[in-house]
């Protein structure tokens, strides 16, 4: 494992391969991972090493092995992004491939969006329509659910899966009800279609937190999107057919009329 001081905090990171390979891609995991579990444990880093990629992938704040702050303040979405650019200004890496799953589209996202110049191509995981849906003004949260004592007390099945996984993980959960409550301003469409790179909008059919990839690939004016059959919001990325989706987008076996790739 190694660490860096940035941004005021402590970031935990793996970079794997060699400096000059051809391609670089930083990976974002999502809520309540960590880099060992969202990429490692999934196959992902052996992927990318069989095909040559340098594979940098950070635990975000909040998260892994990296600083634990309680306070919402501190994980602002463009505050997250500022990590993952900080990490590749640290390793001298000007430009590259950037995958995120879940809340790392968002940080993803956001990235692109602060140095659109620095992403050669961007993918997103985990997403789909669902991104635009306003958030509920009443009810169960992430956080109630972080906080609680006792997780069977937890009402929504979906909020008891994001508990049981952080336990499993051995996470923060003050830290990650802190996460969950930042307030960072809205993802517009109108935004999104300002992003000139190539993007891929992955997600399973069966993934009611994400919604229909097609509806926000279509945001980009370069998007494409894939619906993984038989897959949930937690089954997706570990799934064979996601990396065959993302290496054959990155290849432009995807589509001919697709624009080339960097």
């Amino acid at each position: 494992m190694a660490t860096a001081e940035l941004n005021g905090v402590t970031l935990a990171y793996d970079d794997l391969g060699p400096a000059g390979a051809p391609r670089t891609i930083l990976l974002l995991h999502g809520f309540s991972s960590n880099r060992n579990e969202g990429w490692r444990r999934t196959g992902w880093y052996g992927a990318m090493e069989r095909r040559g990629t340098r594979v940098i992938a950070l635990d975000q704040r909040g998260h892994g092995e990296s600083a634990k702050p309680h306070d919402p303040a501190a994980y602002g979405r463009e505050q997250l992004a500022a990590d993952a650019m900080a990490l590749l200004d640290h390793l001298g890496v000007s430009r590259c491939d950037v995958l995120g799953y879940s809340m790392g589209t968002r940080t993803a996202m956001q990235a692109a969006l602060d140095a659109p110049g620095r992403v050669s191509n961007l993918l997103l995981g985990g997403v789909g329509g669902r991104l635009f849906d306003p958030a509920p003004v009443a009810g169960e949260t992430l956080a109630d659910a972080m906080r609680a004592v006792d997780p069977e007390t937890i009402r929504t099945p979906l909020l008891r899966s994001f508990r049981q996984f952080a336990d499993e993980q051995g996470e923060d959960r003050l830290a990650l009800a802190a996460c969950t409550e930042a307030v960072s301003p809205p993802l517009a469409p109108s935004d999104l279609a300002r992003l000139p790179m190539p993007v891929l909008v992955f997600a399973g059919a069966r993934d009611e937190l994400a919604g229909d990839p097609q509806v926000l690939a279509s945001c980009f004016p370069n998007g494409r999107a894939i619906s993984l059959a038989g897959c949930d919001h937690f089954s997706a990325i570990p799934h064979a057919g996601a990396k065959a989706a993302v290496f054959d987008f990155l290849d432009g076996l995807l589509d001919d009329d697709f624009p080339p790739f960097e």
